[in-house]
């Protein structure tokens, strides 16, 4: 026989898995799974014979030493064993996890004792075997996600006139799944002619620059002048986690301040970058609307030089938007306090179907000079969601220190995924790049919006022609991918149970999953459960 590894393969074989450890004295422990499915410990008696190399003469150690009757025990050589030539197994006892304590690690010399006397080891002597069953004994489900569970109950629903109008992702009028044309073209046109090759940390330069066009400007002064930090991020959920690190690691001492209500991960997100967060008014359940005097005294309230999380556009999950004049005493009220807006614009262009229009809150920020974040995604307005891609930005006061911040929101990436994905930057980045491509994507944009707005305007007079004793006009005063109906948890419990129609439990409406064809019947029952209100 040649080395050791031949032995232990044999050894290996032999048990039937691969994890082993022969003390010296002659016992073996390792962890095995029994027919049971339950892990535990065996104890083995070994019997050690040695060999060397074929070309050499074989010698026994000098301490060798065969111990009576055969396959009992064997002393092993104190110093690095030879090669093992053969192992007797005895196996002697096996102890089940959940019947071990914890106690101290079994020593070599605990096992040369307990080999030479033949004893079975006692509890006691299984190094932390039961700490392993019991590192995730106090791990508890965690709970279903509010948006996604919506889905998984809407998918196991056999009813043929379900309805799913909670989903956050475009559909057509046949509720069908929709990737752009100018998205299969670019597919087309990248297919087989790229390497896979890591991008850099920062992501593709080209998709960042055509990224911070789109929200800065075309001839924005802040690029030409290079004082924006900017780099890829997995798409608008990266961005804003990104960015939750970078204030907590450079503002430590500060606090962010979000809308009620907001998109539910955003808690989410700056809970586990351990930023603390306060709230500031939004909604007005009564009007459906702005609760725009609520939220300017939250605004002059808040302390000097607060963090302020804003929708740039098609506010999640309410639809509801300032006005360009309330925007702009927003922005003033932020200079006045020194506050920091960080806007998260998942929505450019999807919102009314037009990016330049989408984009006009951060135009007025920037018009009154402040320094900003910005985190962006691709996931609606290009119909990328799977794909994660996204940009994170942040405007500095010059280029020295737009270097230093973007170094630092790369070091931040590196741990977290070390360099963002390259398919959907590619996808981005030669749409954009190309001007025919680009203005076919506007067109696809515009279509989208168009189909929201249109079925925004077809539920509300379905429900005014049904003498509907509520007011809808939120309907389509509201923007975006979702109205916020204003319907209580127990009347979508209604609407899920009798109707088969799902959403989320605060009333909220993915306008996407509305069409033609069920807008109808998606309106009576809406007003069945409301009429009473």
């Amino acid at each position: 026989m040649g080395g050791g590894g031949g032995g232990r393969r044999k050894l290996e074989r032999t048990l039937g898995f691969g994890s082993c450890r022969v003390f010296n004295g002659g016992l073996l422990w390792t962890s095995m799974t029994t027919k049971s499915g339950k892990i535990g410990v065996a104890h083995f008696e070994v019997e050690v014979q040695f060999a060397a190399p074929s070309y050499k003469k074989i010698e026994k150690p000098k301490n060798f030493r065969r111990v009576a009757p055969r396959n009992r025990i064997a002393a092993a050589s104190s110093s690095s064993p030879p090669a093992l030539a053969s192992l007797v197994l005895r196996r002697r006892r096996c102890f089940s996890l959940d019947q071990l304590s914890p106690s101290p690690t079994p020593t070599p010399a605990m096992a040369v004792r307990a080999g030479a006397t033949g004893r079975i080891l006692s509890r006691s002597s299984v190094a932390g075997a039961r700490s392993v069953s019991s590192w995730w004994r106090s791990v508890e489900p965690a709970p279903k996600d509010p948006i996604l569970g919506v889905t998984e109950a809407f998918l196991a629903d056999p009813s043929p006139d379900k309805v799913n109008v909670g989903v956050g992702a475009y559909r057509d009028d046949n509720g069908k799944p929709v990737v752009l044309e100018c998205v299969r073209e670019a597919e087309r046109r990248i297919a087989g002619n790229l390497n896979m090759e890591y991008l850099p940390m920062g992501g593709s330069v080209k998709m960042v620059e055509e990224t911070l066009k789109l929200a800065y400007g075309d001839d924005s002064e802040f690029i030409k002048d290079k004082r924006i930090a900017a780099v890829q991020a997995l798409s608008g959920t990266g961005a804003c986690r990104l960015f939750a690190d970078f204030q907590k690691r450079f503002c430590p001492e500060s606090q962010i301040y979000i809308p009620v209500p907001t998109w539910a991960n955003h808690h989410n997100i700056w809970r586990d970058a351990h930023v603390p967060q306060r709230t500031y008014h939004y909604y007005h359940p009564e009007s459906k609307g702005l609760d725009f005097p609520a939220l300017m005294d939250d605004v002059k309230n808040a302390p000097n030089g607060s963090f302020f999380l804003l929708h740039a556009c098609a506010h999640n999950p309410t639809g509801v938007d300032p006005s360009e004049d309330q925007w702009r005493e927003i922005s003033y009220q932020f200079k006045v306090k020194g506050h920091f807006p960080f806007f998260d614009m998942a929505y450019q262009g999807f919102a009314s179907g037009d990016p330049e229009r989408d984009a006009k809150s951060i135009r007025i920020f920037l018009e009154d000079g402040h320094t900003i974040g910005i985190a962006q995604s691709y996931a609606k307005n290009m119909g990328l969601y799977g794909q994660r891609v996204g940009c994170l930005s942040v405007l500095c006061e010059d280029e020295k220190q737009a270097t230093a911040v973007k170094s630092q929101l790369q070091q931040l990436a590196r741990p977290m995924y070390s360099n963002p994905p390259l398919h959907g930057a590619i996808i981005v980045s030669t749409i954009l790049n190309d001007p025919d491509l680009k203005s076919l994507w506007l067109k696809e944009v515009k279509v989208m919006a168009d189909r929201i707005i249109g079925m925004r305007t077809a539920l509300r007079e379905h429900l005014e022609k049904l003498g509907s004793p509520l007011s809808w006009k939120h309907i389509t005063e509201q923007i975006g991918m979702f109205c916020y109906s204003g319907m209580t948890a127990e009347q979508v419990d209604r609407l899920t149970k009798e109707y088969h129609i799902y959403m989320t439990r605060n009333g909220r409406i993915s306008m996407a999953g509305v069409t033609t064809g069920n807008v109808g019947y998606l309106a009576n029952a809406i007003n069945e459960v409301t009429k009473s209100s």
